[in-house]
């Protein structure tokens, strides 16, 4: 069903093209479902978002995570979204843009102990 969507928008494509109109960009879906959750969202105050494209591009964004209790406290998390037309019949890509150091913990007796968390 993915699949029908893709080549749907792409013959609708061809064929604005093929009048000799020039495209014009119609929000999909996606988007407008993307806009709803966007604006209903409440972030903690330990999170921010940012769109690097502007914010006429809703489907690509950053998201910065800077915990302020437990493990990772002081530490700054940027996590990089990616939105597909189709959302929310696909899931988003996520990418976490900073390298996570896990720590490993030494016993008494050289045994390697590894967190739970």
């Amino acid at each position: 069903m993915i699949k029908l969507f893709k080549v749907k928008e792409k013959q609708r494509e061809l064929a604005e093209n093929a009048n000799g109109k020039s495209p014009i960009k119609k929000q999909s879906a996606g988007e407008l479902r993307l806009h709803k959750d966007i604006s209903e969202l409440n972030l903690h105050k330990t999170c921010t978002m940012a769109f690097p494209n502007g914010k006429d591009d809703l489907m690509k964004f950053e998201v910065t995570i800077r915990p302020d209790e437990g493990y990772y406290r002081g530490g700054t998390f940027v996590f990089s979204f990616q939105i597909s037309s189709i959302y929310p019949h696909e899931a988003p890509k996520v990418k976490c843009k900073t390298k996570v150091v896990k720590h490993v913990l030494f016993s008494i007796l050289n045994k390697i102990l590894l967190p739970l968390t």
